[in-house]
């Protein structure tokens, strides 16, 4: 079985707007739904995904990538949907729902998550998820998800939007990662 990160191609979508999103404020573990909005951006996204060829979704446990997911899997219903818990976004502990410019990435807080291990956790997440040899996945979580993806796979970090969908891909004959939104 070939693991996610040895493969060519695959897909991230980064869930829709949250009430912790539109208020600047840290979600972190805090399960949160979607907003009005950010039901209306996953709808989008799963347009925009159109016919593109996964074999299926991998999702973090929280509740706003499921809402996610399955805006996807209307469009989609043939798609199977995985449960992927190594990638729920990183708990912050006490400074869950505090405003987002406190924000030290490299802090470890009171009932929080360390950079190394958040690290580990993602990293252990993504090659854990086996890919089909013809046929990517799509992986729907968060935007620190993202910012672990970016760094394994040494791509300058660009944060996604609510909604964001995502197309990461190694050239045939080529070295490392590119991206490009869909």
């Amino acid at each position: 079985m070939v693991s996610l990160l040895d493969h060519a191609e695959f897909y991230f979508l980064r869930h829709g707007q949250t009430q912790a999103n539109a208020d600047s404020v840290l979600g972190g573990w805090t399960d949160l739904p979607l907003t009005d909005l950010g039901l209306r951006q996953a709808r989008d996204a799963a347009l925009r995904l159109g016919d593109v060829p996964i074999s299926g979704l991998h999702v973090s446990p929280l509740i706003r990538a499921y809402q996610t997911a399955e805006a996807v899997l209307t469009l989609r219903p043939d798609l199977p949907m995985t449960p992927a818990p190594l990638l729920r976004e990183r708990n912050w502990g006490v400074w869950e729902g505090q405003p987002t410019v406190t924000l030290r990435r490299e802090a470890t807080l009171p009932e929080g998550e360390g950079p190394e291990e958040f690290r580990t956790r993602i990293r252990a997440g993504l090659a854990g998820i086996p890919s089909q040899a013809a046929v990517p996945v799509l992986i729907v979580a968060h935007s620190g998800t993202a910012r672990e993806i970016y760094a394994a796979l040494r791509i300058p970090f660009q944060r996604p939007a609510n909604c964001a969908l995502l197309r990461f891909s190694r050239p045939t004959a080529g070295h490392g990662w590119q991206v490009q939104e869909i």
